[in-house]
């Protein structure tokens, strides 16, 4: 895992003035050590300039990037952000066509994989990865992103020159772009954060190469394609053939993850997902005479607080403990205290370069930067409930009737906040309903689905293509920020494609939610863990946390300087800073964003505006 930077510009030979170009790249870059402490590097080409932060997992010694090979005279350099799980047959093929290899690192695979297969190597690979490649046979950059986006990849075109990389806060650093915002922008901030529609990078002037999408670059020409993408056809498989290649595809996906030189564990709530990737994970390293480490997360003091709730019915801490004892590990439990979650709010900020789920980031963050302290590769279960319909919303009646985005179905709390003037002007509504229409059109389409099972596809493509994406998003952004990998076994493609045409009846037998994940992990895990009720990640439950987030925003709106109020009333404002404790249960966006939340992502949007020195255009 990695940072990648660079330009591309075919209106000039970049080596006349190379230390120019060398110099702007790693300024790009340095401002993303955090996901590659341990070594960095940058080329420059005739049209092209690449650096490169390196987080070393294979190959410590000899994976240095950019990584550069030449073949039959011409030259193909890399710069790659990212795990290839298939390197072992994707190396095997490719020796067998004769290439010859010097690292054991997955970054040579992936750059003769291209120079073998060129664009077409992207339907070979399996893994997560944005990387760029210039190509000096075809005179072009070569770029590209995994199939659901784990790993980001921005850029830019301004005068002339096309500017790259992982995080936006590179790009901001490069004299051509401009921090602002405008009219799109502010729907994004506004309407839907903390998701994001795909492509968009709200700041403007700043896209996101899609998850699935590869970009070619020549004189002249940018081209953008979409390489994968799901397809909808009739399950042939019985209901016992079907749950033994569920199992057959998580353990191997699973047990590709736990490919690393250096120490690995995984994040274990006592949840389905991560209980059945740490007895994998568990059994595996037990059979090399080693032991896994887990981790869960609490807030101190939150065992007092803690009330049941239809979204999170109960506490982890015991089913953690109970997994970690059946299962071998060496258990450890970080506990974030609130003076923790508030002072990592705008640090949160600053990772993602966006609002976000505010103490419920924050709280990850800081989870991520002690668990470094040890480790620098973890497992964790993220996605299994987006494509096995694990959330409330597959089920519900209003999820099904109403067309809207079934995290977020009314945005009059988001409203209630603006003056009325950028009420008028933005359209929130409006804008929400055009995101939601555009992706549910591009749902792949089966002839022999039920009207209802037509509309849980919508429901399940929308969860793929928005919900997940930004539980990705959070989790790379967090993790990286403190050098730490974290991987995602129930992303892999070949799992997603195979659960996304089994039928509903299937996944939910008996009325049980995931069922035919829960059948799969059978004797792999115990009946009570098997059966346990769904329950998202932690956040605090004590009120003490929105007493202080309701203070800050008091002090915040009594500044006439603030920004926010340059998009929000200050009536209305402080109404929410003098409202009673709130209802945890009434999420305004998925499951976990209340109003302590929602507090904490005005508080994090006016920084936003200050930190980045936003001007809205």
């Amino acid at each position: 895992m990695c940072a990648i930077a660079g330009l591309i510009n075919f209106g000039e030979n970049m080596m006349l003035n190379e230390a120019a170009h060398r110099l702007t790249a790693r300024e790009m870059a340095e401002t993303m050590t955090h996901r590659g402490p341990d070594s960095h590097g940058e080329w420059v080409g005739e049209h092209a300039a690449f650096a490169h932060c390196r987080l070393a997992v294979i190959d410590v010694e000899k994976g240095t990037q950019p990584m550069k090979r030449t073949v039959e005279g011409y030259e193909f350099v890399i710069c790659y952000n990212g795990e290839l799980y298939n390197t072992k047959e994707l190396k095997e093929d490719l020796i067998a066509r004769g290439y010859t290899f010097t690292t054991e690192c997955d970054t040579e695979v992936l750059l003769m994989s291209y120079i073998h297969y060129g664009a077409d190597c992207a339907k070979k690979l399996n893994g997560i990865y944005a990387f760029a490649i210039w190509d000096s046979m075809r005179q072009r950059v070569f770029m590209c992103r995994d199939r659901f986006g784990v790993k980001p990849f921005f850029y830019s075109i301004k005068n002339g020159e096309v500017i790259f990389a992982s995080e936006i806060k590179a790009l901001l650093a490069h004299p051509y772009i401009n921090s602002e915002v405008d009219k799109d922008g502010l729907c994004e901030l506004l309407a839907m954060s903390p998701a994001r529609t795909a492509g968009n990078g709200v700041f403007k002037g700043i896209s996101e190469l899609e998850a699935a999408h590869s970009m070619i670059i020549t004189k002249g020409n940018i081209r953008k394609e979409c390489y994968w993408h799901l397809e909808s056809h009739e399950h042939t498989d019985s209901y016992e053939d079907t749950v033994a290649k569920v199992r057959e595809l998580v353990v191997d996906s699973i047990t590709r993850q736990l490919v690393s030189d250096v120490p690995i564990g995984t994040l274990l709530s006592g949840g389905l997902d991560s209980s059945l990737i740490t007895a994998v994970a568990a059994r595996h390293m037990h059979s090399k005479n080693k032991e896994l480490a887990t981790y869960s997360f609490d807030y101190v003091g939150n065992d007092k607080y803690f009330k049941s709730t239809a979204f999170q019915p109960d506490s982890d801490a015991p089913w953690a403990k109970r997994v970690s004892e059946e299962c071998g590990t060496n258990h450890t439990v970080l506990k974030c205290s609130l003076d923790d979650l508030s002072d990592l709010l705008y640090p949160a900020l600053y990772c993602k370069d966006l609002p976000g789920m505010a103490d419920v980031d924050a709280s990850l963050y800081y989870y991520c930067r002690e668990i470094k302290k040890n480790h620098t590769v973890l497992l964790s279960g993220e996605c299994s409930d987006e494509i096995f319909g694990g959330y409330p919303w597959f089920r519900d009646k209003k999820a099904f009737d109403e067309r809207r985005f079934p995290w977020c179905y009314d945005l009059s709390l988001r409203k209630s906040v603006l003056k009325d003037e950028v009420r008028n002007t933005l359209d929130l509504d409006s804008y929400s309903s055009a995101r939601y229409e555009e992706s549910v059109a591009k749902t792949p389409r089966y002839a022999g689905d039920t009207a209802e099972e037509a509309r849980r596809r919508e429901i399940g493509y929308l969860n793929i293509v928005w919900f997940m994406s930004n539980l990705l998003d959070r989790k790379d952004r967090m993790s990286m920020a403190s050098g730490l990998e974290v991987r995602v076994p129930f992303c892999d493609y070949r799992l997603v494609e195979y659960v996304w045409n089994i039928p509903w009846e299937y996944k939910n037998r008996n009325n049980v939610s995931k069922s035919i994940l829960r059948e799969a992990a059978r004797g792999v895990l115990s009946d009570e863990v098997l059966f346990r009720k769904k329950s998202p990640y932690p956040k605090t439950h004590d009120p003490h946390y929105e007493r202080a987030v309701k203070a800050r925003l008091r002090e915040l709106i009594s500044d006439s300087n603030t920004p926010l109020t340059a998009l929000c009333s200050k009536k209305e404002l402080t109404k929410l800073t003098y409202s009673g404790v709130s209802d945890y249960g009434k999420p305004f966006f998925g499951q976990l964003m209340a109003m302590p939340q929602f507090i904490g992502y005005l508080l994090q949007l006016d920084e936003w505006f200050r930190h980045y020195k936003v001007r809205i255009v």
